[in-house]
């Protein structure tokens, strides 16, 4: 089964146990989020990334960069954190083809807001064996202009989840990045784009085997 397969069948479940006035409050949140055209602003294929330089979830410093120069392609992908559910199923789709990425003579990481902490159980929940960086208060997703405000009104349902963003990112700024994958020739370039504004959809990961291929 694919990873939108997975996901749509993720939120097609999701739905029916979300009481209905709050159902309606996050549906209206990413239309809002849609309809304020954030990703025609976000970097994009043919463009070239930004220095980066993070830290992993054993606070070891990691640069992007340094990959590129030893000759790898580069997936990106950003994520929201080990808290949200499609990220999760993402993020264990990745490790599925993870053979495959590497084969392709590329290195995969992912990119969260949450503290190394919280990365770190991510890793050992999803069994992960890529690289999960740190982007403290969303400063490098800020560059790629992936960075959103989420309303209060969500922050609040979110809460009572049991999902605390401030905690989990240690700040409260109430801001995420867009879900967004990216793959990285050896120059820098951007070479595949997939950034959108609605949470419950993911890059494929036999779209990033393709492109990887080329």
């Amino acid at each position: 089964m694919s990873l939108t397969q997975h996901l749509k069948d993720y939120a097609d479940q999701s739905a029916l146990k979300i009481p209905k006035e709050k159902l309606e409050l996050m549906l209206a949140a990413i239309q809002e989020l849609e309809n304020s055209q954030i990703t025609s602003s976000s970097l994009k294929t043919g463009k070239q990334i930004p220095e980066i330089i993070l830290p992993n979830a054993t606070n070891n410093q990691v640069s992007i960069n340094e990959i590129l120069d030893k000759g790898k392609k580069v997936v990106l992908a950003f994520y929201r954190g080990g808290w949200c559910p499609y990220c999760n199923l993402e993020l264990k789709a990745l490790q599925e083809v993870l053979p495959e990425i590497e084969a392709k003579n590329a290195t995969l990481v992912a990119i969260t807001p949450e503290i190394p902490d919280n990365s770190l159980s991510t890793i050992e929940k999803n069994k992960l064996s890529f690289e999960v960086l740190t982007d403290e208060n969303n400063e490098l997703a800020k560059k790629f202009n992936l960075v959103y405000q989420i309303p209060k009104e969500l922050n609040d349902i979110y809460l009572s989840f049991g999902i605390n963003l401030e905690k989990s990112q240690n700040n409260s700024q109430r801001e995420l990045p867009i879900a967004a994958t990216y793959v990285v020739d050896t120059s820098g370039e951007i070479i595949y784009d997939f950034v959108k504004a609605d949470y419950k959809k993911r890059a494929e990961p036999l779209d990033i085997l393709k492109v990887l291929d080329k």
